[in-house]
């Protein structure tokens, strides 16, 4: 077996992605505080072709060297905007149509494994804080939970993880 080379893959340039049919999925990162886990966001966003990152509250905005370390260029091809407070930007993204869900550990959540997704929705997935999850205040304003069902001695996964493994199941259920 043999890796193929970059000029084997066929990507898409930034250009044709921007104009490319996005998976109806927007990320909302509540107040993340690692600007590596904020690029690898950004990496994996672009990996799944979603239509969007919102930052908000502190999380740091490009451009940024340490964002930029694990971007790899993700930045200039995904879409995103930064809100001071996530509330606001939950009203914003319910005004427009979607429906509002935590990625987060709650009573009567939705197990990632048996949400379905409606083709015809569009989703705004907010992904909290590294040590304190989505805040208190979010999560009095979602439409819907999901947990990622989890087996072993900690607590939670990293963001980026938790986003990955979220964004893989949405993208699978919605487009494969």
């Amino acid at each position: 077996m043999r890796k193929l080379k970059l000029d084997e893959l066929n990507r898409v340039d930034i250009q044709e992605f921007k104009e490319q049919e996005k998976l109806p999925v927007v990320v909302v990162l509540d107040n993340v505080r690692s600007m590596h886990n904020v690029g690898s966001v950004f990496r994996t966003a672009d990996g799944f072709s979603i239509e969007k990152v919102v930052l908000c509250g502190i999380t740091a905005q490009p451009p940024h060297r340490e964002i930029e370390k694990t971007a790899l260029g993700a930045t200039q091809s995904v879409d995103w905007i930064h809100f001071e407070d996530t509330l606001v930007a939950i009203d914003t993204l319910r005004a427009k149509g979607y429906q509002i869900i935590a990625i987060e550990q709650a009573e009567n959540s939705t197990m990632l494994n048996t949400f379905k997704p409606d083709p015809a929705q569009k989703y705004a997935l907010i992904f909290g804080n590294e040590v304190n999850g989505v805040s208190d205040e979010a999560m009095q304003k979602i439409d819907n939970c999901i947990e990622i069902p989890q087996f072993g001695t900690k607590h939670s996964f990293n963001i980026v993880i938790s986003a990955g493994i979220v964004l893989w199941d949405f993208f699978a259920k919605l487009k494969l």
